[in-house]
């Protein structure tokens, strides 16, 4: 009998789930509706025209652009036919596109529209591997493009029994998907998970929610990151669900407001900005509706902290909470759009415990969810009747997680990946005997919740979830010889910012005698202005300096800001440098 994949399961709901709705779009007045039949069909006819153009088991197939359903089939294509699916963050650079596509080797690259294509373009004589180029809306006059309509009429080319022959070989340890990472030093690693991988973790979330053909999401976030797969790809695909696809992020709070979702992921940034919005609408009330608001975030606050054991408001309490979601929390939750929500989300960052507790207040149970791309997402996770604000959750169900002598998180079980693509000496460092090494530090209380206290690695993990490698990008802003060093700051902010030195010499030779402090001119800091903007070009937009400051004196080990062999302490400048990393965040 086959393998039970995401691909064959697909496959099965285009059958069992025919007229079931599998995804919907805004069409400018309302949500037109897909069925499991016709997408099942759309991802047959995409994964046929891959093998018409010649496409193997084992190839890989990248996709740049932003969430939409052309994105979600190309994946489940590759899948289908045994090719392994690669998605590349919209914002990136043309250099970052064409180092994965050629990372991957990828004879074949879907992109959203023109602006995707030009970085493609830019660098199509470094990609001897692309041979075409399939366009989202519209083409381009070049032999490598094809529009979506060229692309998929080339199906006409395969049989289906071909197709079907494809999913049924499928095995559980072949690689199912391609998510790059970025490592603590050099370029991104390709984190290889398995169809066992994804289509085991997709199934105990789904078993842990008690998700259904029922339930729905919002896509939104990039579907380069395993989260955002796991909500958008994989759980639909194992419960039958359906899927509604944002315009864009700008219209993502209309669209989540219109579509009413019943699962909602988010990562601290969007929670921060709904927090801002609602605790300033609360903040307008006065009177009667103020005291109204008040006695209801009182009840909310009660009854989330029963709620997060498993238990039910009674008595009083249970009136109160009538009353109080009557005439709050049944308004609140329509106006944000989680009017229908029963599973909310926060992960990819931490979030803030304040956060947490506000959206508690109000009835929404945010939980926190933490993990990585080699453990398919989740590797701790609240759940709806065991959570713990300030915690990421006990053990993912299923897995195993404990805390070394040194107190680096471990993992194990069947969520863990194969190992990093074409890297065999990154992989022995992070799987050990099965055990996959996170490079984060925690500890668990009495009652199996987990915190995470620390990071042995220096990867910053900003506000929207994006994890950044600092040392490439200070490593490019030393380039300048004017610049001594650069300590990038961003770790759960919404934007990277930069404490920078001048090396002291050139900085003198380049005043020519001009008096007053090197980090106060005009010229040098034009000079480093101009640094940190050729910097910037070379960048995603998330992976940007947005604010920098030249400190007034240099990094010392005396000062223990640099370690004997001059290795910048993190720890240590960003305490002796706080009000100047707070001004630049003010």
């Amino acid at each position: 009998m086959p393998t039970e994949t995401i691909p064959s399961l697909v496959r099965r709901n285009g059958t069992m789930r025919a007229t079931h709705p599998a995804h919907r779009v805004w069409a400018g007045d309302g949500w037109k509706t897909t069925t499991w039949a016709e997408f099942a069909g759309q991802v047959r006819q995409a994964g046929k025209a891959l093998m018409a153009l010649g496409l193997q088991p084992g190839e890989t197939v990248s996709i740049l652009g932003f969430n939409s359903p052309e994105w979600v089939i190309m994946d489940h294509a590759a899948m289908a036919i045994g090719a392994v699916p690669v998605g590349i963050y919209a914002t990136s650079s043309p250099d970052e596109v064409a180092y994965i596509l050629n990372h991957a080797a990828s004879p074949v690259v879907l992109v959203e529209n023109q602006a995707q294509w030009e970085k493609v373009k830019a660098k199509r004589d470094e990609l001897p591997h692309l041979r075409t180029v399939v366009f989202v809306k519209g083409t381009a006059d070049d032999p490598l493009a094809a529009s979506w309509e060229q692309f998929t009429a080339k199906a006409a080319a395969t049989q289906d029994a071909a197709f079907d022959a494809r999913i049924d070989a499928l095995k559980p340890d072949d690689l199912g998907t391609l998510i790059y990472t970025s490592g603590t030093t050099g370029p991104p690693k390709g984190v290889m998970l398995s169809h066992r991988n994804l289509h085991w973790t997709a199934s105990q979330a789904a078993g842990m929610f008690d998700v259904t053909e029922m339930d729905s999401n919002l896509s939104y976030l990039p579907l380069s990151h395993i989260a955002e797969q796991m909500f958008t790809i994989h759980l639909p695909a194992v419960v039958g669900g359906v899927t509604y696809f944002a315009e864009s992020i700008e219209r993502m709070p209309e669209n989540l407001k219109s579509a009413q979702p019943t699962l909602f992921f988010a990562v601290p940034r969007v929670w921060e900005k709904f927090h801002t919005g609602v605790s300033t609408k609360l903040a307008e009330a006065h009177g009667a509706k103020a005291k109204i608001a008040g006695f209801a975030m009182r009840v909310g606050s009660k009854v989330m902290a029963l709620k997060n054991q498993g238990r039910s408001p009674s008595g009083l309490l249970a009136l109160q909470y009538r009353l109080a979601d009557r005439l709050v929390f049944h308004k609140v939750r329509q106006a944000m759009g989680l009017g229908k929500a029963r599973v909310l989300v926060s992960g990819a960052a931490p979030v803030s415990r304040q956060i947490v507790d506000f959206f508690g207040g109000l009835d929404l149970q945010v939980l926190e969810v933490y993990g990585q791309s080699e453990g398919s997402g989740p590797t701790t996770f609240n759940q709806p009747k065991r959570s713990k604000p300030g915690s990421v959750g006990p053990a993912f169900p299923g897995t195993e997680v404990k805390i070394v002598e040194d107190g680096e998180v471990l993992l194990r079980g069947n969520n863990v990946f194969l190992g990093y693509y074409k890297d065999t000496a990154a992989t022995q460092e992070t799987l050990i005997d099965g055990w996959l090494h996170s490079g984060d530090l925690g500890e668990f209380d009495r009652d199996g919740f987990l915190s995470i206290t620390g990071r042995k690695k220096d990867i910053i993990i900003t506000s929207g979830g994006k994890n950044i490698a600092p040392s490439l990008i200070e490593g490019m802003l030393k380039d300048d010889p004017l610049i001594s060093e650069a300590v990038v700051i961003g770790d759960r902010r919404n934007y990277l910012t930069c404490l920078l030195t001048l090396d002291a010499e050139i900085a003198r030779e380049r005043m020519a005698g001009r008096a007053g402090p090197a980090h106060e001119d005009a010229e040098l800091r034009a000079a480093v202005e101009r640094a940190v903007a050729a910097t910037n070009a070379k960048l995603a937009r998330v992976e940007q300096i947005k604010r920098w400051v030249i400190l007034p004196r240099e990094l010392s080990i005396a000062s223990g800001e640099l370690t004997p062999t001059l290795k910048v302490r993190r720890k240590v400048v960003t305490e002796n440098f706080a009000d100047t990393i707070e001004s630049m965040y003010a």
